[in-house]
């Protein structure tokens, strides 16, 4: 594998680890039609934790198999697939070396009444099965972020010894915060911050709104930019240690193609490393994913 100046840039950020977490994050980076770019696109599939097999599968039932994602991912030229630990069993000598993986080491579900996350998975687990990285969600602002974060010290410090790429998934969400407080321009930044400051390799968020959600930021915010979605995604990836650590955002519920499209324009226009689209991909007719796939890639490599 030749890394390109991008790639080899990108790693010189982490300058804590060592040779085994370097390599399987040029593995990463250097996977697909965006390889070598310093851009990715990774398809997760944890959605049926988090609301259940109908909801997340019946809109396209090839997706129910756990090899359908696996060669998906390995089709459209994906940059990795992060799934829990049963979806990966199931598939992992068919496509064994075939594309990076991430084993999604914790899950919450909707029948559950509190905001936490159960851990279902191992390091152990992470490197029988040949992933690239572990994968973990926090919930700043929720009852139980502090045990998560805990949690993830623990698991990172064993990943990180393993030669394992840490994916963090920062959302937050409780009491403190209203659903528009969730997305918005400063909490976004906040979360993406604390993911950075708890030793993430890889930093997932969501797409920025321009609602400030936490009273006590806004007049920190009277001078910062927020009026267009590439300008508040430069400052999430600035609040990352000024860029030196990678930040995809997801693609969170289904929506229209064209809007997809124009959020993933002011993604890219503001630096970030790329997307991590689940739902907005399987849910979709196979012909359909691979076409949106396509374009995605396309506007990340600036040629739509």
């Amino acid at each position: 594998m030749h890394l390109t100046q991008n790639v080899k840039t990108i790693l010189g950020w982490y300058e804590s680890d060592n040779p085994g977490t370097k390599t399987n994050l040029a593995r990463i980076l250097m996977q697909g039609k965006l390889g070598g770019t310093g851009k990715m696109v990774i398809l997760p599939v944890d959605q049926g934790f988090e609301h259940g097999p109908a909801r997340s599968f019946a809109p396209n039932p090839a997706a129910y198999d756990p090899h359908y994602h696996f060669q998906l991912a390995l089709d459209a030229g994906l940059s990795a697939y992060a799934a829990p630990l049963g979806m990966i069993e199931a598939a992992a000598a068919s496509f064994a070396g075939c594309v990076p993986t991430i084993l999604k080491m914790n899950s919450s579900n909707s029948l559950s009444t509190i905001k936490d996350q159960a851990v279902t998975a191992s390091v152990a687990d992470a490197l029988r099965l040949g992933c690239s990285a572990i994968g973990f969600t926090i919930y700043p602002g929720a009852e139980y972020a502090f045990d998560q974060m805990e949690e993830l010290r623990e698991l990172a410090e064993e990943a990180k010894a393993a030669g394992l790429v840490v994916v963090l998934w920062s959302y937050p969400r409780g009491p403190m915060l209203d659903k528009a407080a969730e997305t918005a321009f400063d909490i976004c930044a906040y979360a993406a911050h604390m993911a950075a400051l708890c030793g993430a390799h890889i930093i997932k968020v969501k797409p920025p709104t321009a609602h400030i959600g936490l009273e006590a930021a806004r007049k920190s915010y009277d001078g910062i930019d927020g009026s267009t979605m590439a300008k508040r995604v430069a400052h999430v990836v600035q609040s990352c240690f000024g860029g030196r650590r990678l930040v995809v955002f997801s693609g969170g519920e289904s929506k229209g193609l064209d809007g997809l499209y124009e959020e993933i324009r002011g993604l890219r226009d503001g630096g970030a490393n790329g997307s991590i689209i689940g739902r907005n991909t399987f849910q979709r007719p196979r012909a359909e994913a691979m076409a949106m796939l396509q374009k995605i890639i396309d506007i990340y490599l600036e040629t739509a």
